[in-house]
């Protein structure tokens, strides 16, 4: 059976050393007109969430998502070349997405909170966007609730190589806010704890199997085809 296989980003196969706390404070300024005096709360929430929360936090009302969304997307690609100096891809990454994507039945995209424009620079800052599929991932302009945006990924990769309606999901991230959101939606999930959580942590939020990084792509391989094989 085919496995559709969703990558979260940040803190999973990137470091992005501050520079996305950089494009929410850059996107805040651009539409409120003023500078930001609270940083950004990330930890898995959807850009949709983490703007609005900005916004709370500093006693403003949310502006419509059609302004807040250009002016993310417009400070993502004019800090590119500052991630790909500041930042890194984390150990293991650009091997573990080579392997999957070259494993008959496995579709590799991407599950992030962070909208599609902005996904697409971070991945490509260091050379991993030709490993997935981006255009068949789901992101944060697509759903508030970061659980919502498994079956957005279902579909359109089912849209684009008809794949059955059953087909198994798996998540992969490094924060509780992913196993949650693998478990709200009947995907499955492997934990990465190469951001602030620890394998601990990650496997109290739910998650059954918890890798210390990605550096183990055999065991990384062995688990997804375990997994193309298990009844959701």
């Amino acid at each position: 059976m085919p496995l559709i296989v969703l990558w979260d980003i940040d803190h999973t196969l990137i470091e992005n050393c501050g520079v996305s706390k950089e494009i929410y404070a850059a996107a805040f300024e651009g539409v409120a007109g003023r500078a930001a005096d609270h940083p950004a709360r990330t930890e898995g929430r959807t850009d949709r969430l983490i703007l609005a929360g900005m916004f709370r936090d500093h006693g403003m009302e949310p502006p419509e998502w059609g302004l807040i969304q250009p002016a993310l997307e417009a400070a993502g690609a004019a800090r590119e070349a500052d991630l790909a100096r500041r930042g890194r891809a984390l150990p293991g990454a650009r091997e573990a997405l080579a392997a999957v994507a070259a494993e008959p039945g496995m579709v590799s995209s991407v599950l992030t909170g962070n909208v599609q424009a902005n996904a697409r620079v971070k991945l490509r800052a260091f050379g991993l966007d030709g490993l997935v599929n981006i255009e068949c991932g789901a992101y944060g302009a697509d759903a508030t609730d970061r659980a919502d945006l498994v079956d957005v990924a279902r579909s359109r990769v089912r849209a684009a190589y008809g794949t059955p309606p059953d087909t198994p999901v798996v998540l992969i991230g490094d924060t509780p806010r992913d196993v949650q959101a693998a478990l709200d939606s009947g995907a499955h999930v492997i934990g990465v704890a190469s951001g602030v959580h620890s394998v601990d942590e990650l496997r109290a939020a739910g998650a059954g199997i918890v890798l210390t990084d990605l550096t183990d792509v055999a065991a990384l391989m062995r688990h997804l085809r375990s997994l193309a094989h298990a009844v959701c």
